[in-house]
């Protein structure tokens, strides 16, 4: 496939609803649910087919830079300029745990395979 072919029958929507911009997406592993991050300190879940917003999940102190579902579909989205990573149970819907302790801001996160390991990459100020 080249760059502007798109495979017949290819999806494409527009979702709305941030009030900041989005720094990145992500596909559950089992794909029917889209996360989304957002400078304006949210996480958002969409359903994929109707493009319905499902749950926000909100309580970050700072803009949110990057997220990852581990393989067992568990939202874990760093909000990057708060140093912290919010660890979100998605299948309990249990409010957040945080990790704390980075030097620098969070700016990106992504889980190993076996969902055993967490990698992060922090924005180290000069």
């Amino acid at each position: 496939m080249s760059y502007g072919t798109w495979p017949a029958g290819a999806n494409f929507r527009t979702l709305s609803g941030h009030l900041g911009p989005v720094t990145c997406v992500a596909f559950s592993p089992d794909g029917p649910t889209l996360a989304s991050a957002s400078w304006d300190r949210t996480v958002k879940l969409w359903d994929v087919a109707s493009g319905r917003e499902l749950k926000i999940l909100s309580g970050h102190a700072g803009k949110v830079t990057s997220l990852a579902y581990s393989p067992t579909a568990r939202c874990w989205p760093p909000a990057g300029t708060t140093k912290t990573i919010k660890l979100w149970d998605l299948a309990s819907g249990a409010a957040p745990r945080t990790l704390a302790g980075h030097a620098d801001e969070v700016s990106s996160v992504a889980f190993s395979p076996d969902g055993k390991t967490l990698a992060r990459a922090a924005m180290t100020t000069p």
